[in-house]
């Protein structure tokens, strides 16, 4: 899935809903713009989730109790990349991703679509460059 061009990356995470606050959300983000979506294989159940929980006056609940192998598996067939743990990896894969579309750009002659991709990777690389300083000074 695409938001402003760029591929968006799956993760679990939790999110704020009305007055509810969800846990163990599948989510859909996109590095560079930042937009979050919930993921489409549990859009559905995300939203009776929230109805039941407003209807009940829960203030927080969780989506699944157990996110198993086989449910990543499928949630990963809608995005490029799934987050399970560091996210230096998949900052990785969506640089070399934008540098492939790059090429394609300059063949294609397409000069405005270059410039879009230029400003993803200053992006990524950004981001890139202050999750390897973090680590670093973690050290």
């Amino acid at each position: 899935m695409y938001c402003c061009g760029a591929a968006m990356i799956g993760a679990i995470g939790s999110l704020r809903k009305h007055s509810v606050f969800v846990h163990n959300v599948p989510l859909l983000y996109c590095p560079v713009c930042h937009e979050i979506e919930v993921h489409p294989a549990v859009k559905e159940e995300f939203e009776l989730v929230v109805q039941y929980a407003v209807e009940d006056g829960v203030k927080e609940t969780t989506l699944r109790d157990k996110i198993d192998p086989e449910l990543i598996a499928e949630w990963k067939e809608y995005c490029v990349s799934f987050q399970e743990a560091d996210l230096e990896p998949i900052l990785r894969e969506q640089i070399d991703y934008s540098l492939d579309l790059l090429s394609a750009t300059k063949q294609l002659g397409d000069a405005e679509w270059g410039e879009e991709l230029k400003n993803r990777l200053k992006v990524l690389t950004g981001r890139l460059k202050r999750l390897e300083e973090q680590k670093e000074s973690s050290k």
